[in-house]
């Protein structure tokens, strides 16, 4: 088996049949961690001891006769803002590694663990999960495997390129602006944001509480499916987390018939005082390069897609995103700012210091606003269950670049790759960003968006997507 570019649920199968050893798997996987990661930067701990282990009692249990989970033997990493038992949690910044180890595993981690899959370390990020491109001044920049020179995007920056470089099949990363869909996007990877409280975010480093999400980063969809039915379920330890049933969507990924899915493109939609302001109603066009509209595009003829749907108030939901994480983020780390103020990644600290700035009625406007927004996006799936977008208005910018060309304005890169994945999660909808890869080109994300707690319509039509080839996610070599 080439474990290079082998999918976790082929990984596991072949585990559980014996055609390989979880030991094997684990020890390739080190390998080619040992041989790659100098370039990407994707790791910041390596926990190969205990990955040994786990990896030995999973052989063990199959030797017994039993069965150690639908992930048996397969390699995974986590952003550094999940909890591993005897890991001090980083969460990208130099402050929390003064901190003691986690005493126990982030939930997630854990239930990875209990379907069988083996924890091979942590990954690099943004600190405080603040940025969209993992440019960290403590760990360094991770870099995107398709282009040493051009960033992975952010914050779960090592989480996307890890699984583009072939280090690993699975990663998980947290969202909440963009911070699973952007470097999915940027890396060519499958990025699943799930519904907002879908799962648990025990043991993990919060940065916007009333934001983030946790979700995965995989080279298939069957994979997606796989780690979101791992990790569904209540958890008392978040009380976000959902009291619903768990609704597995591995199944839906062989289902190819997708007549009755009514799938449209997103629109902007303006209200009275907006067009009074000159606002354009092109919000999902206007602010992308035509590379990216092009992959939004060649999704949509591929699945007859030509009715567009209007989004209202997209721009305002993005300000408000912005008000509401700022001041949440810094009311966090508030008591850091003042007494570690140098301690900061100099990025992070500035924008953590304008939040704690903005008046507390823009917070609660935006608050209000949020509520509204909501009401009218529910409208919206009344009449349509999948919305497509892209994921970013370029592909991935290079490492220290500041500001790019749009629409013949030069505008900040950071703030503005989350242009189109801010205004979904502010509302918490599900949302699978899936890649277009090109030839002599770099990839790009287009996001499959559905109403709250409706992960399956959207897993299904990116397995219809794939089967026909328009999105795929090959293992990139740089050896």
């Amino acid at each position: 088996m080439n474990f290079d570019s082998a999918d976790a649920i082929t990984i596991a199968a072949a585990v559980r049949e014996g055609n390989v050893s979880a030991v094997d798997v684990t020890k390739a996987a080190l390998a080619r961690i040992a041989t790659r990661n100098h370039q990407f930067n994707c790791f910041t701990t390596i926990t190969a001891e205990a990955a040994l282990a786990d990896a030995a009692r999973i052989d063990s249990e199959i030797a017994q006769g039993n069965n150690p989970g639908i992930l048996a033997g397969v390699p995974f990493a986590v952003k550094n803002l999940f909890d591993i038992a005897g890991l001090t949690t980083l969460a990208g910044s130099k402050i929390n590694a003064d901190n003691p180890p986690a005493t126990q595993d982030a939930t997630a981690v854990a239930k990875l663990k209990q379907a069988g899959a083996v924890l091979l370390g942590a990954l690099n990020m943004d600190e405080y999960a603040y940025g969209f491109v993992t440019e960290n001044s403590h760990y360094g920049a991770t870099h995107n495997p398709h282009d040493l020179q051009r960033v992975a995007g952010g914050s779960s920056g090592g989480s996307a390129a890890a699984v583009a470089g072939g280090l690993v099949p699975l990663t998980l990363g947290s969202d909440t602006n963009g911070s699973i869909r952007v470097p999915a996007a940027l890396c060519g990877v499958f990025g699943l944001k799930p519904t907002y409280g879908r799962l648990s975010r025990a043991g993990v480093t919060l940065f916007s509480s009333s934001f983030d999400h946790i979700g995965c980063f995989a080279r298939s969809v069957q994979d997606i499916a796989a780690v979101f039915d791992v990790l569904q379920g209540k958890d008392d330890r978040d009380p976000i987390c959902t009291k619903r049933p768990p609704v597995k969507t591995l199944h839906v990924t062989s289902n190819e018939d997708i007549s009755a899915i009514k799938i449209a493109l997103a629109k902007s939609a303006v209200c009275g005082a907006s067009r009074r302001e000159g606002i354009a109603a092109d919000y999902f066009t206007k602010g992308a390069q035509a590379e990216a509209l092009a992959a939004v595009q060649k999704v949509a003829e591929a699945l007859d897609v030509t009715e567009y749907v209007s989004i209202p108030e997209v721009h305002r939901a993005r300000a408000a995103a912005f008000v509401i994480t700022a001041t949440e983020g810094a009311n966090l780390h508030l008591d850091k700012l003042q007494r570690r103020p140098e301690d900061f990644d100099p990025a992070t600290r500035d924008r953590f210091l304008a939040g704690a700035l903005i008046p507390s009625s823009w917070y609660l406007q935006a608050q209000r606003f949020r509520r509204w927004y909501r009401d009218r996006v529910r409208e919206v799936f009344q009449n349509v269950d999948i919305i497509l977008a892209p994921t970013t208005p370029i592909s991935a910018p290079l490492i220290g670049q500041e500001t790019m060309i749009l629409d013949g304005e030069e505008i900040l890169i950071r703030p503005h790759l989350g242009l189109f994945t801010q205004p979904l999660s502010f509302i918490g909808l599900p949302v699978l960003s899936v890649p277009i890869q090109r030839p002599d080109a770099l990839p790009l994300g287009v996001q499959l968006i559905a109403a709250p707690y409706n992960e399956a319509l959207i897993l299904q039509v990116a397995a219809v997507l794939e089967a026909k080839g328009i999105i795929s996610a090959p293992v990139i070599f740089n050896d």
